[in-house]
């Protein structure tokens, strides 16, 4: 009975002749079933979420890992268990397999899901958690470490039937072996690390004269990165689109694909925005593709969730193989928009020994999904990861069609030591027009402040006139440079300064005080007076923007001069007023009114400020229970002490101390 509700959920569709067939199977089948009922989830972050709330779906119980970056970190929240297992580096903490099997152990989890990146390919993690009776969701360490070594897996694919791109895969790794064959194989060429991926160890040399500098400048990132310097020599094809399939395989031999995704436009070699289907693709060349990655999983004996990625040419749409990666990738969601799956869930059936619960001609596709990924980076320079607090964070409201993956909330940190993403906005429109204007919709409802981010861009690029028609590739961005990246760049940075600018001295104004340093925003003029009636300027510097907003004012007016740096003085008319979404700065310059929302401080305690008895001071969390201390008397603040959030204060530390008022 469970089987007809599990299948029905999935496809509504399913006849009783196919349930009859599905059970069937299970009747017939041999692999000893395995009961999860608690799993390890070795990661951190949104994926981290994503897998603890199938889990959950599904009663089964979850156990969180965490560094001391993270132990205020969402997943560790939502977890049933959480356990500690090191410093905030990777290396010693989410990398520490020994660390995470112990606790496995100890925890009594029955699997471990290792999400994407950190051990979800680790050939030697895979094969300790099978030594020690503890399920690895993922394929057998065979498979990782077959497609894992570049130069082994273009063998493996190249006689299973699957198109592979002309080039050299050999064991001599001597510079003058490599040099010679880059001379057969012809320039433009790419050079990869056999063990890389995500963009590192991998260069292009245009000419025979870029070539040694870029192979040795490939083996040192490699050698770093991967503590493997060997390479591999591929034909470079110019402009291609990044194409691949999602694979599911089980223990009884059934595979079957979910079609494929798009992930051409990458900045870094690293994607940015993915959408499925991949758009302008014939239907005989999406089943091409298809059959071509469900050959690629059965040649390595795959078992669970894997992605085979492949190099399409723009315009006879060509396919090769390009690398198979044999876990979950980020980008999944997509695919379960598209056909009505859980691949998570998949995954935890399969590596309970269940077989796949849908056969090729049973995964429908229907309509059209994107997927944008939201960081905390600099497009414009250089899409720079950036890090800190992110002191407003206000997300679009999850939808039947739209879901928002995260591991962060407002106040929390976005850490130097791990990817900079902050959230997954992923989106299904019945085609792809519809899909993407419902993407621009939404990315256009994000508020966030306290670190820059990447969804001004993802706007514009979602509705650039070569994306729209579908025209994408790898070389997008840098070839639409000057609609990605206009020039009113700066000038939208220079209004959301007089923005903050206005916002910040009406509402010191409206307090009757003014803080010298006020979250990234000084006042360089000592002499100011809030409620002073005659004209002044006010130089402002933003700490972390090359800005100085330089404001004279009436305050009886409404009425202001505004200039950034040296440039234009602008006439503004500026008001603050409270409204249910919060404070808003109301602006007029001319004919155009703009409504913004302002993130103050209010709610912090700064020196020399006046407090009353029974105000709330500060917080501190103790066996995971608030703790709101409020202030004993009325007084004014004389002291606070060095702390911010997250630190660990001792018993009786000194947090606030306080002085009678005048």
């Amino acid at each position: 009975m469970w089987y007809f509700r599990h299948i029905n959920k999935i496809r509504p569709s399913l006849n009783l002749k196919s349930l009859a067939r599905f059970n069937h199977v299970q009747v017939k089948e041999s692999i000893k079933r395995l009961q999860i009922s608690k799993v390890l989830i070795a990661n951190r972050g949104e994926i981290a979420c994503r897998v603890m709330r199938t889990a959950k779906k599904l009663g089964i119980r979850t156990v969180a890992v965490y560094s001391d970056a993270d132990k205020h970190a969402m997943h560790v929240e939502m977890a049933d268990e959480a356990y500690h297992i090191g410093p905030a580096p990777s290396a010693q903490s989410y990398l520490n397999a020994a660390k995470i099997l112990d606790i496995a152990k100890k925890s009594n989890s029955h699997a471990i899901h290792p999400g994407y990146g950190f051990l979800s390919e680790n050939v030697e993690f895979c094969e300790k958690c099978t030594k020690e009776g503890v399920i690895f969701i993922g394929p057998p360490p065979s498979a990782i470490r077959d497609m894992g070594i570049k130069s082994t897996s273009k063998a493996i694919m190249s006689s299973a039937g699957v198109p592979i791109v002309r080039g050299y895969h050999g064991e001599d790794q001597s510079i003058e072996r490599l040099q010679a064959e880059a001379q057969k194989v012809g320039f433009p060429l790419m050079i990869k690390a056999v063990r890389g991926g995500g963009g590192k160890g991998m260069r292009i040399a245009m000419t025979e004269e870029e070539f040694l500098p870029q192979l040795e400048s490939a083996k040192r990132e490699s050698l770093k990165s991967f503590g493997d310097d060997n390479m591999l020599l591929e034909q470079y094809i110019t402009d291609p689109r990044h194409v691949e399939v999602q694979v599911f395989a089980d223990m009884h031999g059934n595979v079957v694909h979910l079609f494929e995704r798009d992930c051409s436009v990458q900045r870094r070699h690293q994607k940015i925005i993915e959408e499925a289907p991949a758009p302008g693709l014939s239907e005989n060349t999406r089943k091409a593709i298809g059959e071509a990655a469900v050959r690629a999983a059965r040649a390595v004996g795959y078992v669970g969730a894997g992605t085979v990625e492949f190099i399409l040419h723009r315009v006879t749409h060509e396919f090769h193989f390009m690398e198979m990666n044999t876990r979950l990738q980020v980008e999944h969601p997509i695919t379960e928009m598209i056909t009505g799956t859980d691949l998570v869930e998949w995954q935890l059936r399969v590596a309970g020994g269940e077989p796949l619960p849908l056969t090729q001609e049973e995964v429908v596709r229907r309509g059209h999904a994107v997927e944008c990924r939201i960081y905390a980076e600099e497009p414009s320079a250089g899409f720079l990861p950036r890090a800190g607090t992110l002191h407003r964070l206000r997300q679009p409201a999850p939808e039947d069609n739209v879901r928002i993956e995260t591991g962060v909330r407002e106040g929390q940190e976005v850490s130097v030591h791990y990817d900079p993403m902050i959230a997954k906005l992923v989106v299904w429109g019945r085609d792809r027009n519809e899909a993407l204007a419902k993407t621009r919709a939404k990315l256009s409802e994000y508020q966030v402040a306290g670190l820059e981010t990447n969804v001004n861009f993802l706007l514009r690029l979602s509705g650039a006139t070569a994306f729209v028609s579908g025209d994408v590739h790898t070389a997008f961005i840098p070839q639409h440079e000057a609609e990605l990246f206009p020039a009113s760049d700066q000038r939208l940075a220079n209004q959301r300064s007089i923005h903050a600018a206005l916002g910040f001295l009406l509402n010191s104004q409206r307090n009757n005080s003014i803080t010298p340093n006020w979250k990234g925003i000084s006042v360089e003029s000592a002499s100011w007076r809030p409620n002073y009636q005659l004209r002044k300027t006010i130089p402002l510097k933003f700490e972390d923007k090359d800005l100085k907003v330089t404001i004279e004012y009436e305050t009886a007016p409404n009425s202001y001069r505004v200039q950034v740096n040296d440039g234009e003085w602008q006439q503004i008319e500026a008001t603050l007023r409270d409204t249910e979404l919060g404070l808003r700065l109301i602006t007029r310059i001319g004919d155009r009114t703009s409504n913004v929302g302002l993130l103050t401080y209010e709610d912090q305690v700064h020196v020399y400020d006046e407090v009353v008895k029974g105000q709330p001071l500060f917080v501190v969390i103790a066996m995971k229970m608030e703790y709101v201390v409020r202030s004993p008397r009325d007084g004014v603040v004389a002291n606070v002490a060095a702390v911010k959030q997250g630190d660990a204060v001792g018993k009786g530390a000194q947090i606030v101390l306080l002085e009678d008022a005048s």
